[in-house]
């Protein structure tokens, strides 16, 4: 984990985000992690006042640290305005660089300060593969730096598919999309995530910056099957808002309907996770659906009778990390 936060420091340095220290008048680096924080808590918040409150400290020294900063970079991190601070370019640049670098020196202090225990034993998880294909390898890089000597073993499928695999002991506990009915089973919300209306760059028509559902009929779309736990909720929003869109096609496997999207004038509705690393690269488009809104609900469900692990949760909380860093960041942008 040193040699990860290592080489995330270079690329902020490379960036231009760290003063090295051989400069002529031998300045310490600018940033220091209480900066840091402060300059996280205000680009999530987006208020100076939230901000101030969830850092316990007056505005005003908060107001004064995030101007040090702008004075260093030379250029401002926030444009203020009637409605709060809106990020500029620079400052979501340094927000995708230095979340991880706080989460790894946390992990880092927290297991610093119980050293004499050493975690081991085995995780058995389960994730519905909008999530395992987007954020699992870095979940797993960061979890085995911090648990070396933990097994891990990781199956993804659907929601239905992963809750009997919990229920008979196969799996110690599943990242899932919430299911509409009662479960046996115990249940712990994660996050609530937007689906987003995604086209291609290069062969999709433009579109507004928000779109309404019910202005998209002529619009050729590749959706999951309905044994699909993201088929359901995009069907419940369409029924609440009394809207009916039939897609043209429908395809159960998430990256070839991405890879489809981005090579055709096909679109998709999918969780903004699941598109995110191809809408940074410049070859899809992901557009917020304002009416109606789509929100998909992250679960962990577990067996009442089988408590789950400080290893398992363990795992989860980076995975649930992870996805909130990627939608909250694109959220931002």
């Amino acid at each position: 984990m040193l040699a990860k936060t290592r080489t995330r420091w270079r690329r902020a340095n490379a960036c231009g985000l760290i003063r090295p220290l051989d400069r002529a008048d031998n300045a310490p680096p600018f940033m220091d992690l209480k900066q840091i924080h402060y300059f996280i808590a205000l680009f999530e918040d987006g208020s100076v006042t939230r901000a101030a409150k969830r850092l316990n400290i007056v505005q005003p020294a908060l107001s004064m640290q995030i101007s040090k900063l702008e004075a260093e970079l030379h250029q401002p991190l926030f444009e203020r305005g009637p409605h709060g601070m809106t990020p500029t370019e620079a400052a979501r640049l340094m927000y995708r660089l230095y979340v991880p670098i706080i989460r790894d020196i946390e992990h880092a202090r927290e297991q610093l300060s119980r050293s004499d225990v050493i975690v081991t034993g085995r995780v058995a998880l389960g994730m519905v593969s909008s999530e395992a294909q987007s954020v699992l390898p870095e979940s797993l890089a960061t979890f085995d730096a911090l648990f070396p000597q933990v097994e891990v073993s990781v199956a993804d499928g659907f929601s239905a598919q992963l809750i009997d695999a919990v229920e008979a002991g196969r799996l110690d506990a599943a990242v899932i999309n919430k299911p509409r009915g009662r479960l046996s089973l115990d249940t712990r919300s994660l996050l609530d995530e937007e689906m987003v209306l995604v086209t291609s760059v290069i062969h999709g028509r433009p579109m507004r910056e928000a779109i309404d559902l019910a202005d998209l009929g002529d619009l050729e779309l590749v959706l999951p099957t309905r044994r699909n736990g993201l088929r359901g909720v995009l069907d419940a929003a369409l029924l609440n808002a009394d809207i009916v869109i039939k897609p043209k096609f429908e395809i159960d496997l998430l990256n070839t309907i991405v890879q489809f999207v981005e090579q055709s004038n096909v679109a998709t509705i999918l969780p903004r996770v699941v598109v995110q690393r191809k809408v940074d690269e410049g070859l899809l488009r992901a557009y917020r659906i304002a009416s109606p809104g789509i929100v998909r609900h992250i679960v962990c469900v577990s067996h009442p009778k089988r408590p789950i692990s400080a290893a398992t949760n363990a795992l989860i909380e980076i995975i649930t990390d992870n996805i909130r860093r990627v939608t909250t960041t694109a959220t931002s942008a």
